[in-house]
């Protein structure tokens, strides 16, 4: 498990290709309702945050090429085989991200904020680079941990993921401090989420 200053990046899961026909159900909704989100932006430029093995960035860059879609992430040594060639990569931290104030229409961190040790400090930075939306995700708990331990995963930890800080847990994404910017819509891969 790598560690950067407040990041813990750890998990190799395959989440996006589970063979789980309940995980692969669930991710697949996941992947709908971010694609429907990411279409209505209509952006010229994306950049994705903690990208891991950069699959959504690939799933997304394939529903619209938009002029620029960089991802990044503490750690690039996951990246998927046969990604979209349109796509670059940078290795950087949510917390010091290279660009400059309001210079990408669209920011994304999904599954991300979760693994955190401070998720306001890392949502000021998801703001301060972006020019018109911000699009973010984190699991659904307490349902996660209860699918974790029903297949037989991180029974040890009560099914939570490893990497994920518990300063996450304590209240759904779309109750966290909304630095400069306002929520538009909550969203979720199931009906009435």
């Amino acid at each position: 498990m790598k560690v950067d200053v407040g990041n813990v990046v750890g998990n190799a899961e395959a989440k996006y290709d589970h063979p789980n026909p309940i995980a692969r159900r669930l991710v697949a909704g996941f992947k709908r309702a971010v694609g429907d989100l990411y279409l209505r932006t209509c952006p010229e430029s994306v950049l994705e945050v903690g990208c891991g093995e950069g699959l959504l960035a690939d799933s997304l860059i394939r529903l619209r090429r938009p002029a620029s879609f960089e991802a990044c992430d503490v750690d690039l040594s996951r990246l998927a085989p046969g990604l979209d060639p349109h796509l670059s990569f940078k290795t950087a931290s949510i917390y010091q991200l290279p660009h400059a104030d309001r210079s990408v229409d669209l920011v994304l961190a999904c599954e991300v904020l979760e693994h955190l040790e401070d998720p306001a400090a890392g949502l000021r930075e998801l703001a301060r680079v972006a020019r018109s939306a911000v699009l973010i995700s984190t699991p659904w708990e307490p349902v996660w941990r209860v699918l974790n331990l029903a297949r037989g995963r991180y029974v040890r930890a009560l099914g939570n993921t490893p990497g994920t800080s518990s300063t996450s847990r304590a209240a759904p994404c779309c109750a966290w401090p909304r630095p400069a910017c306002a929520w538009s819509r909550c969203a979720g891969p199931c009906p009435g989420r």
